[in-house]
């Protein structure tokens, strides 16, 4: 990896979890050769994506947090197609907001009913009209098979949005942006004596936004002390599948399980918590015998990552406690999109290097 011993002075966050991304910025020393590697590669799992190319995505979307007014041309006369053929607030609007941002314009479909998908057209003659009218799809939709139809046909880029309950790789790497900018040691040589304990409580098996993480920070085991997913006993059956496990082992990552929330709170120094999975044509809630509060036994100094929407897994008390980094999760998965945006785009030359 490109790190760089760094002697941290760590700067503390506001309530909600506004740290400055100015500290992950000294920590990863600048590489725009895994930055320009992404031009016009398609977005489809966590897994494609190295440590190293991560990490300078990361550096160039705190470049961007640090300093949103000093880019704001570097997608100009590109056009997005952001087709979301399934419920979305966030993912949706922090695209289309990252290629605003970048004096891009958009072309937004949020229908299939309204194509000439509704009339029977196949995805493959879709994504041919898709390369006459744009310069980069971002797709989400509950058809986890979709992306595999349209991409031999595609010649421009691609993202997965979320794709059923398969992955949904930007938003692991909005992820890992957040837990770094709360820890940017965890980017160094310092990795391993820095690292945190990660409870999820999740099902990586159902739910794509756990899926994806979890695939993301196998890239990153010496940042990782150990990894509890915490389950309802109804689904201990059900917790991993196409060898999720072995994945995780294989990183060299500590995993183990657990069904009392309360616990094993006192251990953790990141909870990520989501209770909703996309399945077919709508979506199933689980672990609904867990929930975070204020008056969770959380420690001290622990934080909260939750993709968002929520539902009452994760009280508003929490809000305004410096647990509270979902909000900054949120914010910062808009740089961290436009950070990749312009990559796929052949827009990284622009920006590399610029201070």
């Amino acid at each position: 990896m490109n790190i760089k011993d760094v002697s941290f002075k760590r700067e503390r966050p506001d309530v909600c979890g506004d740290a400055h991304p100015k500290a992950l910025l000294r920590a990863i020393q600048e590489d725009g050769d895994y930055l320009l590697k992404l031009a016009s590669q398609h977005v489809v799992s966590s897994d494609q994506f190295s440590a190293n190319t991560m990490l300078q995505l990361f550096r160039l979307a705190a470049k961007y947090e640090a300093n949103p007014s000093r880019f704001s041309t570097s997608l100009q006369g590109k056009i997005l197609i952001s087709a979301f053929y399934e419920p979305s607030t966030r993912t949706r609007l922090s695209f289309e907001s990252a290629w605003h941002r970048l004096g891009g314009d958009i072309m937004s479909i949020t229908d299939r009913s309204t194509t000439g998908i509704a009339k029977g057209e196949c995805l493959a003659d879709v994504a041919e009209m898709f390369n006459n009218y744009g310069d980069c799809v971002v797709l989400r939709d509950n058809n986890e098979t979709s992306l595999e139809e349209m991409i031999d046909s595609l010649r421009i880029p691609i993202i997965n949005a979320g794709n059923g309950s398969d992955e949904h790789p930007t938003q692991a790497l909005a992820d890992l942006y957040a837990l770094f900018k709360w820890r940017p040691e965890l980017t160094t040589t310092e990795a391993q004596d820095s690292a945190v304990s990660i409870g999820i409580i999740g099902i990586p098996d159902k739910m794509r936004t756990v899926r994806s993480f979890i695939k993301s920070l196998c890239k990153f085991p010496d940042a990782v002390k150990e990894l509890v997913i915490i389950h309802d006993e109804s689904v201990a059956e059900q917790l991993f599948g196409r060898e999720q496990r072995e994945q995780i082992e294989q990183a060299g990552i500590r995993i183990r399980t657990a069904e009392d929330l309360d616990s094993v709170l006192p251990e953790l120094d990141v909870v990520y918590i989501n209770a909703i999975s996309w399945e077919g044509e709508t979506f199933n809630t689980y672990g609904k015998s867990f929930s975070l509060s204020a008056a969770s036994p959380l420690k001290p100094d622990a934080i909260v990552l939750h993709p968002l929407a929520r539902g009452a897994e994760l009280d508003t008390d929490l809000d305004h406690t410096p647990h509270n980094w979902y909000f900054s999760q949120a914010r910062g998965a808009v740089f961290l999109r436009m950070a990749l945006l312009t990559c796929m785009v052949q827009r990284a030359e622009r920006v590399i290097d610029v201070v």
